[in-house]
């Protein structure tokens, strides 16, 4: 047979690439800067606004709604994240920190949200912003509270310790409260929203390709397995982007009671 009569091979699989999927063109042409995520970003601000506003705007005595469905979230973030860490001071930062867990949170369900379907905390951007936010907040109370000298000297030269095990402590004391803290605080969210919509957009694919694509005997199981395993890791998913949200506003709750109460 000729190579003018042959047939043409059959398309082959390729996993989605990071470029393909994080990579996303502006939505108004010439802009550039505005994008799925910031759009996205955008509206899950208003959806928290709202959702606060509807539920608090006039809140009643006897609680009945979406005042009752957001008080359990409140009374979540005050019991699990802000009085381990503040105490006394809890009630004072509610709002910072309320505000912080339902943000996170929305971003990240938007990854499973069908048509939305991307996870806002997986741009490093968005995490990166609200991790230095925190991080000035953390200095700027440490130097308030406990005065320039004093801050630096509470957290690289902690009390009771061996004169000498300083030299050794102070550095990487100063290294990981000042510059691996905020680091980490913002990577562990990104990490895991990005990981987790890679799978998800893998998986996905595979179901889709050998179920409608590639239509052979031994491509409907994969697609099946594909289908299967993309219902697993949405769940699986839904549960990691609860955890992070809660984490990302645990870690904030513990630096700014660790720049209000040195001593613990």
């Amino acid at each position: 047979m000729s190579a003018l009569t042959a047939p043409a091979p059959a398309p082959q699989f390729q996993a989605p690439t990071p470029e393909e999927l994080f990579n996303l063109p502006p939505i108004i042409p010439g802009v550039e800067w505005f994008t799925k995520p910031v759009l996205l970003a955008l509206l899950a601000a208003v959806l928290v606004i709202g959702v606060t506003w509807a539920a608090f705007g006039n809140p009643k005595i006897v609680p009945r709604g979406m005042q009752n469905v957001v008080e359990y979230g409140y009374m979540f973030v005050r019991d699990q994240v802000a009085r381990p860490f503040l105490g006394k001071d809890a009630d004072r930062w509610m709002g910072l920190l309320v505000s912080l867990f339902f943000l996170v949170l929305v971003w990240n369900l938007m990854g499973v949200v069908p048509l939305l379907q991307f996870p806002v905390a997986s741009h490093i951007a968005f995490p990166a912003v609200l991790a230095i936010s925190i991080y000035v907040l953390k200095v700027y109370l440490g130097v308030k509270h406990q005065g320039g000298v004093g801050y630096f000297k509470n957290m690289m030269f902690p009390p009771g310790l061996p004169k000498g095990i300083y030299v050794l402590l102070a550095p990487i004391e100063f290294l990981s409260n000042m510059i691996i803290a905020p680091f980490t605080h913002a990577v562990r969210l990104f990490a895991n929203m990005f990981a987790g919509h890679m799978l998800l957009a893998f998986f996905s694919m595979v179901g889709f390709w050998f179920l409608f694509e590639q239509l052979t005997p031994l491509g409907a199981p994969v697609g099946i397995i594909g289908v299967v395993m993309t219902i697993i890791f949405t769940a699986f998913e839904m549960f990691i982007q609860f955890l992070q949200a809660f984490l990302f506003a645990m870690l904030a709750s513990m630096y700014i009671g660790g720049a209000l109460h040195p001593d613990h």
